[in-house]
């Protein structure tokens, strides 16, 4: 499957709420490989769908060689938390530091619209709250202390990418409900 261009903080569809997946269709498989292919190739931990400018509710993971992806998420997170390094491919080459919980219990679908339930903890947790988080339009430099997001500000708006040109698609190659997403 092709490679997407991955969408760069600034972009407005990193902040829209992606809608619920209603078709499990072969369109909606298509997806599932165009993240998993684009993720690998970035390198990165997770891809979700906005990312590759589709609004709906698709994520993938590649966490200690396991590979996934999860269709319409609900999280159950541990009040435990755990602190620590993240970045985003729609923030490149720049992390900082997170709280996240430490592990989380994900309910959801696979691409057939089998339902699945993913249990992680650490860094699998991390990744399935972050990817869940740009499903809801929201990036991890908004979970970030203020000290800490005022940096992390500064450091993006003197990135090289920072307001670079976006790859705008005007029609999506998936599935859409014909909402335009």
């Amino acid at each position: 499957m092709p490679i997407q261009p991955i969408r760069l903080f600034g972009d407005p569809v990193l902040r829209k709420p992606a809608i619920e997946v209603v078709d499990f269709d072969k369109e909606l498989r298509r997806l599932v490989e165009d993240l998993t292919d684009t993720m690998m190739e970035a390198p990165g931990a997770g891809l979700a769908a906005p990312q590759i400018g589709v609004g709906l509710r698709v994520f993938t993971w590649h966490v200690d060689g396991e590979l996934g992806h999860l269709v319409n998420p609900r999280l159950e997170l541990s009040s435990d938390t755990q602190h620590g390094p993240e970045g985003c491919l729609s923030i490149p080459d720049l992390s900082f530091d997170c709280t996240r919980a430490l592990s989380v219990v994900a309910h959801g679908f696979d691409m057939h619209g089998e339902p699945v339930v993913i249990e992680g903890s650490e860094l699998l947790a991390r990744a399935i709250q972050h990817e869940t988080d740009h499903l809801d339009g929201v990036l991890f430099v908004d979970r970030l202390d203020a000290d800490a997001r005022k940096a992390a500000m500064k450091a993006i708006r003197e990135a090289e990418w920072f307001g670079l040109e976006q790859p705008r698609v005007k029609v999506s190659p998936h599935a859409t409900n014909g909402l335009g997403f």
